[in-house]
């Protein structure tokens, strides 16, 4: 829906389906409804999740005009994709196949591709579109630095070969399309400082070099238009498990002008080490599940940071020098605690804060699949836990 702080969605990946036909039949059972609550009469944006074998079928052109035959019946458009989870999401072990393949991969370009052809066929004319993505690899993959560079080259090689893909559909469609690139805990790209190091350091170099090469652009123009096409998921569940601050992202990706191409408004757990140290960690301990990873960043009482690919690693290593944990665990906003663990919605707070002060991204997708965690006098059906999110993103940014 439009807010006067940019375009507000979810994003469709809590409705399951890796085949376009079974995500279509999710998404044609609980969307209208979801419009209906939230925006009556008015359009409604949707941020789409297309697996790789949803894509397949969506690119073929009967598909996808059925599709865009019901999006404009029902007042729906689609501006984002997520393209971050290539395969299963949904019934399956994740863990961290969620990054396979990645951006070392031809199968990692040719899926982002055909994301993006699609979207060029949903995106309103007077709209900009992205496709979110991995941050170039998983790190733990790799056993040596001198093989982790090797893959952040491989990937960076890719990336810019995607960037073709981009700047083709720009001159012929007149469509402006951006990458948005979301780092994650233990992603070659972990957090901010590791996307605008990589950014600034190689993604410019090479990309300046590859595009006067190819398009003969140079020096400022080359740098302006990888500037545009590619771009930062500001994923604020994510930041906050690294402990980031809202204002220190900005500041960092304001010095190279690396622009923001979404905001995933999303919540991640806290558990407080403080007091009930052991009714905290025997509370944490239910979160424990075999679907997702769930990356844990300890900071403990002298400050330092450890972090652990998984929350069960956390737990094996606890000890009573932690004081804090974030959790990546895509907990509902709208609850700031759970029992005795709490959760970063006060990162939400602050990030919407600074959007409404000065906007820095036109898109806002809420991103929350993980609702059992809900004591059960608060479950509620897909479709209500989805308007009750929007509802409370709305309040907080007092739009209603």
């Amino acid at each position: 829906m439009i807010t006067p702080y940019g375009h507000l969605t979810y994003c469709s990946n809590i409705h399951p389906g890796e085949k376009w036909e079974d995500h279509f039949r999710s998404l044609r059972e609980t969307l209208p409804f979801i419009r209906e609550q939230l925006a009556p009469g008015k359009p409604f944006g949707l941020g789409l999740r297309v697996a790789n074998e949803a894509s397949i079928e969506l690119s073929k052109p009967e598909v996808l005009n059925e599709f865009k035959t019901w999006l404009a019946g029902h007042g729906i458009y689609v501006f984002v994709i997520n393209g971050f989870p290539y395969g299963g999401f949904h019934n399956t072990r994740v863990k961290d196949d969620v990054h396979t393949p990645d951006w070392t991969t031809q199968d990692r370009l040719e899926y982002t591709k055909r994301l993006f052809n699609i979207l060029t066929e949903l995106l309103p004319a007077d709209m900009h579109g992205g496709v979110s993505t991995p941050p170039l690899s998983y790190r733990l993959w790799w056993d040596s630095e001198a093989e982790k560079q090797e893959a952040t080259e491989k990937a960076t090689d890719h990336i810019l070969e995607l960037l073709d893909e981009l700047v083709r559909i720009e001159k012929e469609t007149g469509k402006f399309l951006h990458l948005d690139i979301e780092p994650e805990p233990d992603g070659i790209l972990d957090n901010t400082e590791d996307f605008v190091t990589w950014y600034a350091n190689l993604l410019l170099p090479k990309g300046t070099i590859y595009l006067v090469e190819k398009y003969g652009i140079y020096g400022e123009a080359a740098q302006a238009l990888i500037l545009k096409h590619i771009q930062l998921c500001y994923d604020i569940c994510h930041a906050a498990v690294g402990f980031e601050k809202p204002e220190d992202i900005l500041d960092s990706l304001n010095e190279y002008g690396i622009q923001v191409g979404r905001i995933q408004v999303s919540s991640a757990l806290k558990v407080n080490y403080n007091t009930e140290k052991e009714i905290k960690r025997k509370a944490i301990e239910t979160f424990d599940e075999p679907v997702y990873l769930h990356q844990v960043v300890a900071r403990h009482d002298d400050g330092h940071f450890t972090h652990y690919p998984d929350l069960k690693e956390a737990l094996t290593d606890w000890d009573e020098t932690h004081e804090e944990w974030r959790v990546h665990f895509h907990v509902p906003l709208f609850v700031n605690t759970y029992g005795v663990l709490d959760s970063t919605q006060g990162d939400i707070v602050q990030t919407l804060a600074l959007q409404k002060e000065n906007p820095f991204s036109a898109y806002l997708e809420v991103e929350t699949y993980t609702w059992g965690v809900l004591p059960e006098d608060m479950q509620k059906p897909i479709g209500e836990s989805i308007v009750r999110e929007l509802e409370w993103v709305k309040k907080v940014l007092n739009y209603e």
